[in-house]
């Protein structure tokens, strides 16, 4: 298999709300919504609860493209700092666009370059820590709390490509923790973390109920989160998502690959038998991939998005339990392994192979 040019990769990755959008979601001009204004929730959390968090300095678009005096004072203090530009539109229905990693005063360059309505459209400056330290991706629902942690940066865990080390998958059952490897430092971060989303003063949560119309278990508020931390700001939550911890569950399985067969984690359960048909990113659109295939791949991009609808099952070498694509093949019912690392090595097209999505585990019969 082919290794994945990953500077290409980035640039053709979308954000979660598009892979709804391109699979026909029909909850999908919520779940935008949902995304782009999660830092307006966040805010609550930090002035309610002291949540850190990566506040946005915001300008409407049009204060920013005529340099009115509050953007131009914004600029001359922190043109130099790192940041993330988000622009948000006021209509859900419009795309969000962002760019991250580069200065203040050099992301004005790309935002000259978009075509927006200058109306539609909100500014956030972010600030942007130069080295990422650790970060979390992770969900509280009824059942527990499970997600990733990895040290870098955080587009591997959302992405499912690793730079360096694999990430650590972690589960909570509110008793018992569980860690797919050992490592102290990530243990003792990912509890700091989820501690601070245990909420026991009642008031607070009746007031996040009224608020939010957040939801708790165990004292715990729900969702789906996400964090980074940084030697330069510390520890900072960057998404607080109410409807995507409400369609994800708790299904975290951790196993070594050994033996004949192939071993993963699951993205979404079921079981299934069928054909292998193994794609690389340069066969990917002169193939003879037939509907009811079992989809191998060393990870989905949104150019898979075709195929995964099509596929009886999906088995990924490399991605995360909470990464896109293992979010969208839960929207699309697809039994989905993820993570085997060897799969487009040991299987081979044509391959008769039960998924057995409920074990991680794939079998040649």
């Amino acid at each position: 298999m082919s290794q994945i040019d990953l500077a290409k990769l980035y640039k053709t990755q979308i954000s979660l709300s598009e892979w709804f959008e391109k699979i026909g979601h029909s909850n999908v001009e919520a779940l935008r919504l949902e995304d782009n204004e999660k830092r307006e929730r966040l805010n609550v959390l930090g002035q309610r609860l002291g949540l850190p968090f990566d506040k946005p300095n915001k300008f409407s678009a049009r204060a920013v493209a005529e340099r009115r005096p509050k953007f131009v004072e914004f600029l001359a203090d922190h043109g130099q700092e790192l940041c993330a530009l988000r622009l948000i539109p006021l209509d859900p229905k419009l795309p969000k666009l962002r760019l991250r990693g580069q200065t203040v005063e050099k992301v004005l360059d790309w935002f000259v370059e978009q075509t927006i309505d200058l109306d539609q459209y909100r500014a956030e400056f972010e600030p942007h820590a130069k080295e990422t330290l650790w970060s979390t991706i992770f969900v509280v629902n009824q059942k527990g709390i499970f997600g990733e942690i990895i040290s870098g940066g955080h587009y591997q865990l959302t992405q499912g490509v690793f730079d360096g080390h694999e990430p650590i998958s972690f589960s909570f059952d509110f008793t018992n923790w569980y860690f797919s490897q050992p490592n102290s430092e990530a243990e003792q971060h990912v509890i700091e973390i989820v501690g601070r989303l245990k909420i026991n003063n009642l008031g607070d949560q009746e007031f996040l109920r009224q608020e939010l119309n957040s939801t708790f278990v165990n004292d715990y508020l729900c969702g789906y989160f996400e964090t980074v931390y940084s030697e330069d700001f510390g520890l900072w939550f960057c998404d607080y998502n109410r409807l995507l911890g409400e369609t994800l569950d708790n299904n975290f399985i951790v196993i070594k690959n050994e033996g004949e067969e192939i071993f993963g984690q699951t993205g979404c359960s079921g079981r299934v038998r069928g054909r292998v048909r193994v794609l690389s990113p340069e066969n990917i659109f002169n193939n003879q991939f037939q509907d009811g295939e079992i989809l191998v791949c060393s990870i989905t991009t949104p150019e898979y998005l075709p195929l995964m609808q099509r596929a009886a099952a999906i088995v990924t070498d490399q991605g995360g339990i909470l990464s896109h694509a293992a979010i969208v093949a839960r929207e699309l019912g697809k039994p989905c392994i993820i993570g085997t690392k060897i799969a487009t090595r040991v299987l081979k097209d044509g391959d008769m192979v039960e998924v057995d999505a409920e074990k991680g585990i794939v079998r040649k019969i």
